[in-house]
């Protein structure tokens, strides 16, 4: 079978239930199979960073045109800071047969999969609510304050999940890193996405049903 075109994988879920760890082990073990998008930004570079490599580094006007151009496949703002995901940059990898993956908040995932309908929504979760706020204040860099806001927007994102293709629950991490990975392979032999591939095969068996050798 030949996949011509790489997928649009977004990964997003609540706030501490682990996503960005997820995606760290999901490019280490399998650093060939994926490339993760490249956001840009309105923010201040910092020591280390390189463009095209962290983040493409924009000023403000040049953002606001790129958004008024459409140029973006969501965007936000934080802190007075842009930030977004070009339309162009994983347009090239997607046709390129690259699979891309997104780690963005819950309203840009539903933003990506307006432009592309075909894109693969992944919502990770702890197993339940208790161990949300377990990680959350484990994590010991929060008040309790900021804690009771982020369980309480985590209940408002929640009435989101359905609007993904698949939940990711985040027990042990080894194993839902595979499970990621597993879920992402089995999407590509979907029948919807290999249409191109039936008729292929369709037109080679046509020579045998002629008697043909």
């Amino acid at each position: 079978m030949n996949f011509n075109k790489g997928l649009v994988i977004v990964l997003s879920g609540f706030s501490g239930a682990g996503k960005g760890t997820i995606m760290k082990h999901l490019l280490d073990k399998h650093k060939d199979a994926y490339h993760l998008s490249i956001s840009a930004t309105t923010r201040d570079k910092r020591t280390g960073e390189k463009e095209g490599r962290d983040y493409f580094f924009k000023t403000k006007e040049q953002f606001e045109c790129l958004i008024e151009d459409g140029e973006f496949l969501e965007y936000a703002n934080f802190n007075g800071n842009y930030y977004g995901t070009p339309k162009s940059y994983v347009d090239s990898l997607v046709e390129e047969g690259k699979d891309v993956i997104l780690e963005i908040e819950i309203n840009g995932a539903l933003q990506v999969k307006k432009i592309y309908p075909d894109a693969l929504l992944l919502f990770v979760t702890p197993p339940d609510a208790k161990q949300l706020k377990e990680r959350l204040v484990g994590r010991g860099t929060e008040t309790k304050e900021v804690i009771e806001q982020r369980l309480d927007l985590a209940y408002q994102q929640s009435f989101l999940m359905d609007q993904y293709d698949y939940l990711v629950v985040n027990d042990d991490l080894d194993e839902c890193v595979e499970r990621v990975h597993e879920t992402i392979q089995n999407e590509k032999f979907r029948i919807h996405r290999n249409l191109n591939n039936i008729e292929i095969m369709k037109k080679e068996l046509e020579v045998f049903s002629k008697g043909d050798n």
